[in-house]
């Protein structure tokens, strides 16, 4: 087997350039691996005073999946890390699981998430700064359009006072967020374009 990465083809994503002589096997791994770094991801995590919901690395980590690997394998990967934390493996953030946390709509919001931004990886957005901005900043926006209903919901806060604990606290930190992914998916596009 090959250790060279397959060449960049127009519809690719960064998955798609692994090699592998099964790619079933591979899908699998990947999958399972998404799904494994956004629970390690979650673990990184920041209560934040007057809300439910904190700071984690779950996000992030959920809409690097779905760029990386696409909307399928992205779907499933957090399909799987939700029924998985669902049926009580502790990975969500702070190493809580099950689905009654007021937080569980963020992670259903990250699981459509991943499938957007996978779509739009698809489609180029993720090769070069300002089209990777714009697919973490939608992919964002995915995330707190379910969450924050669902956290208004689940407390019985009225809207504005979800959007006051469940949005605008996360704001800064997720700009930092995409900023990272910002300069990380271009760059490996850039140095794979290279090999």
């Amino acid at each position: 087997m090959s250790t060279a990465f397959a060449p960049a083809r127009p519809g690719a994503v960064l998955a798609d350039l692994l090699p592998s002589s099964h790619s079933r096997v591979r899908d699998i791994a990947l999958v399972a691996g998404g799904a494994a770094l956004t629970g390690l991801a979650a673990q990184i995590a920041v209560p934040v005073p007057g809300s439910p919901v904190p700071v984690s690395g779950q996000t992030f980590a959920a809409l690097l999946v779905g760029t990386a690997l696409g909307a399928r394998r992205g779907f499933l990967s957090l399909a799987l890390y939700a029924l998985a934390g669902m049926a009580g493996v502790p990975w969500f953030a702070q190493a809580t699981s099950g689905y009654t946390m007021p937080s569980f709509g963020y992670i259903l919001g990250m699981l459509l998430a991943a499938t957007v931004v996978g779509a739009l990886a698809r489609r180029g957005a993720d090769r070069s700064v300002p089209r990777t901005a714009g697919t973490m900043v939608l992919g964002s926006l995915v995330i707190y359009a379910v969450g924050v209903p669902y956290l208004a919901l689940a407390t019985g806060m009225t809207l504005s006072q979800a959007v006051a604990a469940g949005l605008t606290p996360f704001l800064i930190g997720d700009a930092l967020k995409a900023a990272l992914a910002m300069g990380a998916l271009p760059a490996a596009w850039k140095l794979i374009g290279r090999k």
